[in-house]
C-alpha cells in the first residue's frame, strides 16, 4: 500500500516558478515509478512527467519539456516537480501517482496504482 500527499501548489504569476512535492508513505515507494498528471476544469486528466524508481529515466509531455523537471529523493520518500516559466495554460489540479512497475516510465493513467488527492496550481496572466 502506498499513500501519496501532494503539496506546494498555489497562485503564481505567469513566468514564475513553483515546486510541487509528492510525499509518500509505504515501504514500497522507493521501488515505484512516479508520475505527475494534471487536470484543468472541464478537461481530461493529462500526463505531465514521470520518473522511474532510481531517477535514471524521466519522460515529459511536450507541453512542459524544458520548463518542468521531475526528480526524487528516495531517502525522503518524496518526488518533486519543479515548474519554471509557468504559463496560464499550466493552471490545473496536479496529481502524483505511483506505478508499482518500477522499470518503465509510463504516460497512461491506467498504468498507475495509487493516486494522491491533488494540489491546485493557478497561474495568472
Amino acid at each position: 500500500q502506498v499513500h501519496l500527499v501532494e503539496s506546494g501548489g498555489g497562485l503564481v504569476q505567469a513566468g514564475g516558478s513553483l515546486r510541487l512535492s509528492c510525499a509518500a508513505s509505504g515501504r514500497t515507494f522507493s521501488s515505484c515509478a512516479v508520475g505527475w498528471f494534471r487536470q484543468a476544469p472541464g478537461k481530461e486528466r493529462d500526463f505531465v512527467a514521470a520518473i522511474n524508481w532510481s531517477g535514471s529515466s524521466t519522460h515529459y509531455a511536450d507541453s512542459v519539456k524544458g520548463r518542468f523537471t521531475i526528480s526524487r529523493d528516495n531517502a525522503r520518500n518524496t518526488v518533486y516537480l519543479q515548474m519554471n516559466s509557468l504559463k496560464a495554460e499550466d493552471t490545473a489540479a496536479y496529481y502524483c501517482a505511483a506505478d508499482l512497475n518500477s522499470f518503465l516510465v509510463r504516460t497512461t493513467m491506467s498504468a498507475y496504482d495509487y493516486w494522491g488527492q491533488g494540489t491546485q496550481v493557478t497561474v495568472s496572466s
